[in-house]
C-alpha cells in the first residue's frame, strides 16, 4: 500500500485518539447520528466531506453515496482514508459549493450534513439548496456541535496553536427555518452533538 495512504490513516487514528482524550468519541458520535437517521435508503449525499470522518462511517454502514466539499485539499484526506479501508467503490467524491449544488431538483432521498453548519456564513442559502435537491419522500439529517462541543473543539485547536472559526448561527437557527418551510423535525442530542432529522413536507 502507498506510504501516503498509510501515513494519512495514522494521522486519522491520532486525531481520533486526541478527541477521545477530551471526552469526544468520534466513532460513537457518528454511530449515534446514523442511528437517528434510520432508515437510510435510495440516493444518498453527504454535504461537507471534510477529512472524511462521517464519510467513513457511512461507507462502513454499506452505503453507496455522493460526498461533496468545496475544498479539494480537505477532501483529499478523506479519499486516502476511504482507500485505506477499501471503500473506494462506494463513494462518489465531488468538489462543489453547497450554496449552488450541481444536482437536479429532488435528486436525493437522504442528505447528511455533519459538523459543517457552524462554518457557514449563510446557512439558509445552503438549506434552500438541501431542500431543493431532496426528494418528496426524503429527509435531511443535520448534525453539529452544541455549545459544549464547540468549547471542546476550541480547546483542541488552542492546544495545537490554531483557531477554530465559526459563523454567527447555530443549528437551531437552521432548524427553525426548516420548520417554517413545512418540514417535520425530530431532534436528539449527545453531550457534545445536536442532531436534527427533517422530513420533507407532504404535498
Amino acid at each position: 500500500m502507498d506510504k501516503s495512504i498509510i501515513n494519512n490513516h495514522q494521522k486519522y487514528l491520532e486525531r481520533m485518539s486526541l478527541y477521545k482524550k477530551f471526552g469526544y468519541d468520534i466513532e460513537e458520535e457518528r454511530k449515534f447520528i446514523i442511528e437517528k437517521a434510520q432508515s437510510i435508503y435510495g440516493d444518498v449525499m453527504e454535504v461537507g466531506t471534510g477529512k472524511g470522518y462521517f464519510t467513513l462511517a457511512l461507507a462502513r454502514e454499506g452505503c453507496n453515496f455522493t460526498s461533496i466539499d468545496i475544498s479539494q485539499e480537505e477532501q483529499a484526506f478523506a479519499k486516502l482514508n476511504i482507500k485505506y479501508c477499501g471503500f473506494e467503490s462506494q463513494v462518489n467524491f465531488k468538489i462543489a459549493d453547497a450554496q449552488k449544488l450541481p444536482f437536479k431538483d429532488n435528486e436525493f432521498d437522504i442528505v447528511f450534513c455533519v459538523n459543517t453548519f457552524h462554518h457557514f456564513e449563510n446557512p439558509l442559502k445552503i438549506t434552500d439548496e438541501l431542500m431543493r435537491v431532496i426528494s418528496f419522500e426524503g429527509k435531511i439529517i443535520l448534525s453539529d456541535f452544541n455549545k459544549e462541543g464547540l468549547m471542546l473543539v476550541d480547546k483542541i485547536h488552542h492546544r495545537e496553536g490554531r483557531s477554530h472559526n465559526t459563523g454567527l448561527f447555530d443549528l437551531d437557527y437552521t432548524a427553525r427555518y426548516l420548520l417554517d418551510s413545512g418540514f417535520r423535525l425530530e431532534k436528539s442530542r449527545t453531550d457534545f452533538q445536536e442532531v436534527v432529522v427533517a422530513y420533507h413536507p407532504i404535498i
